[in-house]
Parts: C-alpha cells; sequence; structure tokens
C-alpha cells in the first residue's frame, strides 16, 4: 500500500488522476473552515444531495453540522475531481451491509469506479480515496472513563496489552486502536454491528497485521490518532 496524505484548505484542490492500484490517497481538512475547496459551507446546501442535507439538519449542535457539511462538501469537491463531475452531479449511494444485507453499508459513488472513505470528529476530517476497497478513522484522545468502559469490549489480547500500560499510557495506545479497528471495519462495511473484538490490530506502535487488508497508521495533529486500511489486491 502506498498512502499519499495532502491537506484540504480553502482553495480549489488539484486532484491529479484517481489513485491506482494500491495506492491511497488520503486529505485531511479542519472542519472549522468556513471555506472548503473553494466553496463557503455556510452554502454548502447547493451542493449536498437531500440525504445530506437532512442528516445535517438533524444535528443540533453548530458544531457538529458545520463539521459534517465541511467534510461532505469537501468530499463531493474531491470525488467530483477525480471522476471528472461536478460536485453536486456526484451520486452517492449505499452498499448491502455484510452482515444483514439492508441498505446501510458502506457508502459509495452509484455506478462504481472510485472508492472512498470519510471520517470526522472533534474539527478534524480524514477523506481517503482508493480503486479497492478503503477506510479511513481519525480518533481523539479517549479520557480514562472511556479506557475502562470499552476494555472488556476489546480482543483479549488487546485488552491485555492495554491493561499491561501504566494508566496515564492507555488513553494514547486505545485511540491508535480504535482508528486502526474503525478504518478495518468501514472498509468492510461491517462498521460496529458485530462487535469490535474483532479483527485484531495491536496497541503498539506498529499495527498489526489484518489478513486481507493492508493496515497503516496516519500521521495526525497532537491529540489525535488516524489509520487507513486498504483490501488487499
Amino acid at each position: 500500500m502506498t498512502v499519499y496524505v495532502n491537506q484540504l484548505g480553502g482553495d480549489l484542490p488539484r486532484v491529479g488522476p484517481p489513485p491506482e492500484g494500491g495506492a491511497v490517497i488520503v486529505w485531511a481538512l479542519d472542519t472549522g473552515r468556513g471555506v472548503v475547496a473553494g466553496h463557503a459551507v455556510e452554502e454548502a446546501a447547493a451542493v449536498l444531495d437531500a440525504a445530506e442535507r437532512e442528516r445535517a439538519g438533524r444535528l443540533v449542535r453548530h458544531t457538529d453540522r458545520h463539521a459534517y457539511l465541511a467534510s461532505h462538501l469537501g468530499l463531493r469537491v474531491l470525488l467530483g475531481g477525480y471522476l471528472g463531475q461536478a460536485p453536486a452531479d456526484v451520486s452517492l449511494i449505499r452498499e448491502e451491509c455484510p452482515c444483514c444485507g439492508g441498505p446501510h453499508g458502506r457508502p459509495a459513488v452509484a455506478g462504481g469506479g472510485l472508492h472512498f472513505s470519510l471520517s470526522h470528529t472533534a474539527g478534524v476530517a480524514y477523506l481517503a480515496f482508493a480503486a479497492i476497497p478503503v477506510g479511513v478513522d481519525v480518533e481523539g484522545t479517549p479520557g480514562p472513563a472511556v479506557v475502562t468502559d470499552v476494555l472488556s469490549t476489546l480482543h483479549p489480547t488487546e485488552t491485555a496489552e492495554l491493561t499491561s500500560l501504566a494508566e496515564a499510557d492507555r488513553p494514547v495506545a486505545l485511540g491508535r486502536l480504535w482508528a486502526r479497528k474503525e478504518a478495518v471495519l468501514k472498509a468492510t462495511g461491517a462498521g460496529l454491528a458485530l462487535g469490535v473484538a474483532e479483527p485484531y490490530v495491536g496497541s503498539g506502535p506498529t499495527p498489526a497485521q489484518v489478513t486481507g487488508w493492508s493496515l497503516r497508521d496516519l500521521t495526525a495533529p497532537p491529540g489525535y490518532a488516524a489509520a487507513v486500511a486498504l483490501a488487499n489486491p
């Protein structure tokens, strides 16, 4: 897996050709921006589809709604650039859920041609694009109470790894573990439906090997962890 990381700002991005083979193009975004990829976030409704506008409208907190609009605006501009379409013309669908077959699996471009994944949290978004299934996740460092709450839900080896650490070191280790775990689960389309015990991704400095997937940590701002997973060709 070859990963290229870019910063998405206020100017219209130069996207270049879409990724091929085992390449992943990742864009990082500050979701607090007022202008994203050449578009004002407050005017994002003109670019998003009805489902996206409805979802944004259900978000009560202004910061949450702004982050959603900013990240989906960036997603559409980047997809449009790679696909040669206007951002508003990109048709997004949901694939079948691999767990139940329902229409709530991985988000995808209608007709295929390019795979993508989007994650945002507390002011930061990561967007990943690839020619094959991909998942990306960014997480803020959790608090000690979160560590306690989730310890028993993880893979037994991950639980042992975290409990062997000093309490002060556990939040950072859990943050990178959780980003890795979610990246894989987003890539598969399973999400959290089957729990988070599998797959084993490890909490140490280097991700564990996951059968069928390439998994890599990404550079993230202080206080965050990020990871990307790509299907093996």
